[in-house]
């Protein structure tokens, strides 16, 4: 039996649910109707929004960051929208595609709640978006970046899903920005690629080996570790006798903490070039290989620029949560739930009884007509994909491990911004 059966049934299931509330709730009320459905919100009752955050695990840090960027844009409105109070429900995917698939299963289980906000981790995004989508909600991520999820070579990517956003730049270019930067700036010739078999992790090998390729180097190993593996012997054996010089791991932790330090501990891997991706630019990679990572590139998307509004952010963030932030990647956090946030009150509208209506298709719309949207990151337009963010991204060398993430993404090496 297909592994994804049981998902199927559950969403086949929850539709016939929906079909029926939405057929029941559009009945009698001109003006509100919707091609997918209307949601209603009566006079006292809260605004649902639904949240697929990773809470747990060595990805929990970014998901914290995705949960504060949502706060910081709340906080702005006083936890209100439309009037009303906003109740999120928050869903750990634990950034398994499993946990994508129950944790939107939850959500749309509610045909009350407006949207969802997320997630962290693209593999889960690829499973939730399939269960949000058939559902006929929305969803808008401020860290999901693999190409798979929106497009590709300017198509619908293979896990392309109607209303799926992000704020965060498609990956597809972080690939091609690493294999530019090894063969042009580096002058490597020889490359060995590394994955964990994920979707975000393969789309990124592939976007480096076909650049690469195409520039003239040579992929000499393709190789993927599982998830949850310790032992990288066999592997890092493998880039030995593939005679490479740089070695692209695009790995999450402890995976990619575990591939480094076992590669620093071989001899015969003393003058290789380590490089990895934002999956890795975090303190507590950092903290956890120290003297290890130094000279290690890493490529991850370029930050907003030091904007006053960018300031007031950060001035924000620190009185909300008492702490300086770790990364950046709250304000695309913050970015996504802003458009999200403008899209609801673009489309609703009130009747006479002062219940607030929301049409899913309506809002949809909104979200794909977003353009010229003034976000922290720069200015925002949503194409017909879901991809809202410019995809600029930058080389990053470590230093000073003691200068930490901050000193890290100071020391810019390489800017790499495709041509429109």
């Amino acid at each position: 039996m297909d592994a994804a059966s049981p998902y199927t049934k559950c969403i086949a299931l929850i539709l016939l649910i929906l079909s029926t509330y939405a057929c029941s709730n559009e009945s009698g009320r001109k003006g509100h109707a919707d091609a997918i459905a209307n949601i209603e919100i009566s006079p006292g009752d809260n605004l649902k929004l639904g949240v697929i955050q990773a809470l747990s695990g060595k990805v929990a840090p970014l998901g914290e960051e995705q949960m504060r960027g949502l706060e910081l844009a709340l906080a702005r409105r006083h936890g209100k929208l439309l009037g009303h109070k906003v109740d999120l429900q928050v869903e750990d995917s634990g950034c398994q595609p499993e946990g994508g698939a129950n944790a939107a299963l939850k959500i749309v289980a509610d045909p009350h709640t407006v949207a969802i906000f997320g997630t962290t981790c693209s593999g889960a995004a690829a499973s939730a978006s399939e269960v949000m989508s058939k559902a006929g909600f929305s969803m808008i991520s401020g860290n999901n970046s693999a190409a798979f999820l929106t497009s590709m070579g300017g198509h619908k990517a293979p896990k392309w899903q109607p209303g799926f956003f992000r704020t965060a730049p498609n990956e597809e270019f972080s690939g091609p920005a690493a294999a530019t930067f090894a063969y042009e700036k580096l002058g490597i010739r020889k490359a060995a690629v590394i994955n964990d078999g994920d979707i975000y992790t393969c789309g990124l090998t592939d976007g480096f080996t076909k650049k690469f390729k195409e520039l003239g180097g040579q992929v000499v190993l393709s190789a993927t570790v599982n998830k949850n593996d310790t032992n990288m012997g066999p592997v890092l054996t493998a880039v030995v006798n593939s005679k490479a010089e740089l070695m692209f791991f695009p790995l999450f932790q402890p995976e990619g903490n575990y591939l480094l330090l076992q590669a620093k501990q071989m001899p015969a891997l003393k003058h290789t070039v380590f490089m990895s991706d934002g999956s890795l630019i975090e303190q507590s990679f950092i903290d956890s290989v120290k003297g290890a990572a130094i000279g290690m590139y890493f490529i991850g998307p370029s930050p907003p620029d030091k904007t006053p509004e960018l300031e007031t952010l950060v001035r924000e963030y620190k009185e909300h949560f008492k702490t300086s932030p770790a990364t950046i990647y709250y304000a695309s956090a913050y970015d996504a739930a802003e458009i999200l946030f403008n899209a609801i009150e673009k489309v609703a509208s009130t009747d006479k009884s002062g219940a607030v209506h929301i049409g899913r298709q309506a809002l949809r719309d909104a979200l794909y007509a977003t353009r010229d949207h003034k976000g922290i990151g720069g200015r925002m337009n949503c194409d017909e994909f879901g991809d809202c963010a410019p995809p600029i991204f930058n080389v990053l060398r470590l230093k000073d491990p003691a200068a930490g993430v901050e000193g890290l993404k100071a020391n810019v090496k390489f800017t790499y911004k495709p041509a429109p």
